[in-house]
């Protein structure tokens, strides 16, 4: 490297604790209402809305409930030993779509594990092998996957590898990486010493990551060039972190899960524009 940017990097790394301190600091803003809370045991992880039905995720077991009445018509439960880890899960025509991964063990593995949303069967698993990081989050938009895959600073972390290095990835129908986005710095902050554990696009379009254990999400946007996503906003919610889905009928509702009460809840969250 040119002396002039071991410089460079040595004052970047000399002053980024400092805002990264600052950063975390500032206090989360007011939590969106909340409209609907329903109870499920195996919301641990996440949630997932095809807008009739809940999908509570835990490491090991998904539950499948009707919004309207609250009620579990269906389960799904595995082995410990061979899901070690679902984080979260998306929706994607009769398909639930799951991210997972051998969390806390290193080196990092991740799969994808797909299940029949009428049956609650577990269909096929698509092995990724050796990831960037631990597949915490997938998504489907405008004809892409697109794939959080987080790191850590402690447990579950690779060595010389933490929090900074968590990856947003796009992906083509075979899974095969197409394009990658670090984080903003001030998110980062936010998620240290944990990662990202949620991802969901809205319906018009705009992406939305939440940490792993503070009441907020972060509206984030593709740049016009180089490599780091853009935050537009940061937006409080009434639960901390975890996976999240945007409910595909209702506008504005989002789905999150309150791990202590065991709860999958929908809160209404205002447009930026508004």
């Amino acid at each position: 490297m040119p002396r002039l940017l071991l410089i460079f990097a040595s004052l970047f790394f000399a002053l980024s604790p400092v805002k990264a301190q600052e950063a975390a600091e500032t206090p989360s803003p007011p939590p969106a209402p909340v409209v609907l809370r329903v109870t499920a045991p195996e919301a641990r992880q996440g949630v997932a809305s095809d807008g009739t039905h809940l999908y509570a995720i835990d490491n090991d077991r998904i539950g499948k409930y009707l919004i309207a009445t609250g009620k579990r018509i269906a389960q799904w439960q595995g082995e410990r030993r061979l899901f070690p880890h679902m984080n979260s899960c998306t929706v994607a025509g009769h398909d639930l779509v799951c991210a997972a991964s051998n969390y806390p063990q290193v080196p990092q593995t991740s799969a994808i594990e797909i299940f029949d949303t009428s049956t609650m069967r577990h269909k096929r698993t698509i092995s990724l092998g050796f990831t960037p990081g631990s597949l915490t989050a997938l998504d489907r938009h405008d004809g892409k996957w697109w794939a959080v895959y987080a790191n850590y600073a402690g447990k579950g972390g690779e060595p010389n590898r933490d929090h900074r290095y968590t990856l947003l990835a796009r992906l083509d129908d075979a899974f095969r990486q197409e394009a990658a986005w670090t984080f903003p710095t001030d998110v980062l902050a936010r998620f240290a010493p944990f990662s990202c554990s949620g991802l969901s696009w809205s319906k018009d379009g705009r992406l939305y990551a939440t940490g792993h254990d503070r009441p907020e999400m972060y509206e984030l946007a593709l740049p016009d060039a180089g490599s780091r996503l853009e935050l537009r906003r940061m937006i409080g919610i009434a639960t901390p972190g975890q996976a999240i889905d945007w409910d595909p009928v209702e506008k504005g509702r989002l789905w999150s899960i309150d791990r202590a009460g065991t709860e999958m809840v929908a809160s209404v969250v205002q447009d930026g524009n508004d």
